[in-house]
């Protein structure tokens, strides 16, 4: 019932969006970005100019834009994350080991931040890729010989695929020193729902809002997940019609191998995809984009705590920090 009430109260859709921090929050507006922790003095807040694509630039071509603002989210994301780490109280802090300060030393701090942020965008990528593509596929794959449609063959790849995603999920939600930063998830959405019912942002205001929102990150992994179903079944059913030889290698290990590589070519194209869908339902409002909201909502059960009040305050912070000069600037 409170979710049917706060979104009734929803005057408008923004497309202000954030990530959850160690001790705090990233918020990204349509001209800034913003990093809140609250350490031990008190909050802190940086602020700096969010670099935007021109209209006419390949990277704002629809299907094309949503690669490159994928990635990214991605090193904005582990950036703020490394920062967060460094602004947080000392019990969140954990001492350099040998190894980074000897690589701090010999690149410089600049090279050094750099390599950390590209190492750890290459490690999140690569562990993501490997546990929500290449292991269903894999696995997948030793039922072609005995499944030669390839619609059905891609439905158990991606049963599979959305298993593994589950568990890793309710495994995540469990561990104890993630159950503060999945309340500043929570703080964050339930801003932005304040911030969209057009009401003041006070942390009595924030409090009644639900922690659930359909525009999140956990709806977007799940939109790919299906996705990834549609666009591997139709690909991979035009390759083996070009390509009719192909047929007679199914089972084999080298015909695996070729799938596998082919679809993860296909990454790229699903990704498009998916931010195209996503950015769609974040300026309509209808039963199909609540449908297909729906999985990604309930997905936040696990990924979202109740925040305290203090975590509030981090989320308030941020979503004025990042509030566009013009009025309705941010508005899908």
């Amino acid at each position: 019932m409170a979710n049917n009430e706060n979104q009734c109260c929803e005057k408008f859709k923004t497309m202000i969006g954030g990530q959850a921090l160690i001790e705090g929050i990233m918020m990204r507006g349509p001209e800034k970005d913003a990093v809140v922790i609250r350490g031990k003095d008190g909050l802190t807040v940086e602020v700096s100019p969010r670099k935007v694509a021109p209209k006419n630039s390949v990277k704002s071509w629809p299907f094309i834009r949503g690669i490159f603002n994928f990635f990214d989210s991605q090193v904005v994301g582990v950036k703020a994350l490394l920062r967060s780490a460094d602004l947080a109280p000392e019990e969140y802090q954990e001492e350099p080991s040998k190894f980074d300060l000897w690589l701090e030393k010999k690149l410089g701090n600049e090279k050094f931040q750099q390599a950390v942020v590209g190492v750890a965008v290459a490690l999140g990528l690569g562990l993501s890729i490997f546990l929500f593509f290449l292991l269903p596929m894999v696995i997948g794959g030793f039922f072609d010989r005995w499944i030669p449609n390839n619609l059905v063959l891609n439905l158990v790849e991606g049963v599979i695929r959305m298993g593994i995603f589950l568990v890793y999920m309710l495994l995540i939600s469990r561990m104890q020193e993630m159950r503060r930063v999945f309340s500043y998830h929570g703080a964050e959405h339930k801003t932005i729902r304040c911030y969209e019912a057009g009401l003041p942002l006070t942390v009595e205001n924030v409090r009644k809002q639900t922690r659930l929102h359909p525009r999140c990150g956990t709806s977007f992994l799940l939109v790919v997940m299906v996705i990834s179903i549609l666009v591997f079944s139709v690909a991979s059913s035009v390759l083996l019609a070009l390509f009719p030889g192909l047929e007679a290698m199914r089972g084999s290990f080298l015909y695996r191998l070729l799938m596998i590589a082919f679809k993860l070519l296909l990454l790229p194209v699903v990704v498009g995809i998916t931010y195209e869908i996503n950015r769609w339902c974040g300026r309509h409002d209808s039963w199909f984009t609540r449908m297909l909201s729906a999985p990604g909502m309930w997905m936040q059960n696990f990924t979202t705590n109740e925040p305290d009040d203090s975590m509030i305050e981090v989320g308030i912070a941020a979503v004025e920090a990042v509030l566009p000069q013009e009025e309705g600037a941010d508005r899908w």
